[in-house]
């Protein structure tokens, strides 16, 4: 016969502690906004530390910068395509990032 199951238990999520100041001061403005009190002190967001916390989750896309007006080499594309298994307007984009240097673009890519 088959063995009873001992009740399943609330099992809390594991937190791993944050390495750095910022990265604390982060993670508290992420739990704040989860956070439901009636401190009206509580409710106030760090608008400055959620806006890094979102940066660092990479969700911040529309802050781009400004890509150069530079001529890319086809034979460069292809080039970081095989090397660095990067779809082609990605390679284009790191390229033109890079003055349409590659081995510029290949230790941005690698050091990033």
């Amino acid at each position: 016969m088959a063995e009873k199951q001992p009740p399943a238990a609330d099992v809390e999520e594991e937190v791993q502690p944050a390495k750095s100041a910022e990265d604390r001061k982060a993670a508290s403005a992420l739990a704040s906004l989860d956070a439901r009190g009636d401190d009206s002190s509580e409710d106030k967001v760090d608008a400055e530390a959620a806006q890094k916390a979102i940066k660092g989750l990479g969700g911040a896309t529309a802050a781009k910068q400004e890509v150069k007006n530079v001529k890319v080499d086809a034979a460069d594309v292809a080039l970081l395509v095989d090397e660095l298994e990067l779809t082609k307007p990605k390679a284009t984009e790191l390229l033109k990032a890079n003055d349409g240097d590659a081995v510029k673009a290949m230790k941005a890519y690698i050091s990033a």
